[in-house]
């Protein structure tokens, strides 16, 4: 069975996306209100490729893949300073070669540079919204590595619990939140300390709101809200079977949740905390994206290898868009034009025009392509 395959190589990059949709700021220090300079150089989509060591630059105005860049062995999570400048690549490692780092690339020349060494087995990795700080959850170690951006220096990592897998920043840049064996894990970014879990079973992937108040965070076939106030655990909202990435819409009244063991997505209205009626898609629903506008979700469905639309005013499901082989992860442009589906096991992108909601020709990249972040 094709999700087989995704498990065979390591704990997915859904729930990363939660580190490109959700950022705070100011890590070891006050948080920015004044947004970052936007770059001047062309919108830029990044991919990952686990199986050759790469990353994949792909000019979004063409859809032309650009010439690969070599980071470290096994990258999995990949995510963009809000400048746009620099992209922080995590390179797993595996049993041939370890890994245990992080790859800057300068976006200007599409040049990696020296790598950051960080915990064991990096998995995914969020940036403050003022680009200071990168976090980096470090599977293995049980840590999280903040990265200073300014000098690319790795900080002292900061224990968190077994297992840490997704990571994001509040919108205020307080905070930053991971899951791990404990639950979800918040650390103070002004110090760096982690202060106790909240108990969320089976923590995984998760979001927080626009507004920064609530968390929502996908367990055992449950998603549970946290006050980010009082760091309290609300009742579980019964979901779907394994749910396993989890967006918000825009203007922060609907949360949307994959559960790849049923394949359906639950809508969970923000207001009540109460789960709607589950909306049917393709197998093995494993990322989920929603554009600028709000108006409409995108569900990767790796068991069927489709893209499902679901138009957000009446969560009525689309016409399923076919796109290559084990599409594992899914990202949408700022101007909300292009749909990006990363198909793993066919070593392609596959662009879906949202006007239309047509598949383009697919873009071929590396081998194994994992993870994918696009520039502002």
């Amino acid at each position: 069975m094709k999700l087989k395959s995704r498990a065979a190589r390591g704990l997915a990059a859904a729930a990363i996306t939660t580190a490109l949709g959700v950022t705070g700021a100011g890590a070891a220090g006050a948080a920015s209100t004044a947004p970052p300079t936007r770059p001047t150089h062309p919108v830029t989509a990044y991919v990952a490729n686990q199986g050759s060591d790469t990353v994949t630059p792909i000019r979004t105005a063409t859809n032309t893949a650009l010439k690969a860049i070599k980071v470290g062995p096994d990258p999995r999570g990949i995510a963009i300073t809000p400048n746009g400048n620099t992209a922080y690549v995590t390179n797993y490692g595996g049993i041939a070669a370890a890994g245990d780092t992080v790859t800057p690339i300068r976006t200007a020349t599409n040049t990696a540079l020296k790598a950051i060494n960080v915990g064991d087995n990096p998995q995914s990795i969020a940036i403050t919204p003022n680009g200071k700080t990168a976090y980096v959850a470090n599977y293995v170690s049980g840590t999280v590595t903040p990265i200073r951006t300014a000098t690319n220096t790795a900080l002292k990592a900061i224990k968190v619990g077994s297992d840490p897998y997704a990571i994001a920043i509040t919108p205020n840049g307080k905070t930053a939140y991971v899951t791990s064996g404990l639950g979800l894990t918040p650390i103070n970014t002004a110090t760096n300390k982690a202060g106790k879990a909240i108990k969320v079973f089976s923590a995984f992937a998760f979001a927080i709101t626009p507004n920064g108040k609530t968390a929502y965070v996908a367990g055992s076939d449950t998603v549970t809200p946290v006050n980010t106030a009082t760091n309290k655990a609300g009742k579980a909202i019964k979901v779907g079977s394994e749910p396993f990435a989890i967006a918000i819409t825009p203007d922060g009244k609907t949360v949307y949740v994959a559960n790849v063991g049923s394949d359906t997505v639950t809508p969970i209205s923000t207001a009540t905390n109460k789960a709607g009626k589950a909306i049917k898609v393709g197998k093995g629903p494993d990322d989920i994206a929603i554009t600028p506008d709000g108006k409409t979700v995108y569900v990767a469905n790796v068991g069927s290898d489709t893209v499902t639309p679901v138009n957000t005013a009446t969560n009525k499901a689309g016409k399923a868009i076919k796109v290559g082989s084990d599409p594992f992860n899914i990202a949408i442009t700022r101007n909300g034009k292009t749909v990006y589906a990363v198909n793993d096991a066919s070593g392609t992108v596959t662009p879906i025009r949202t006007a239309t909601n047509t598949a383009l020709k697919a873009i071929k990249v590396g081998k194994y392509p994992y993870a994918i972040a696009i520039t502002p």
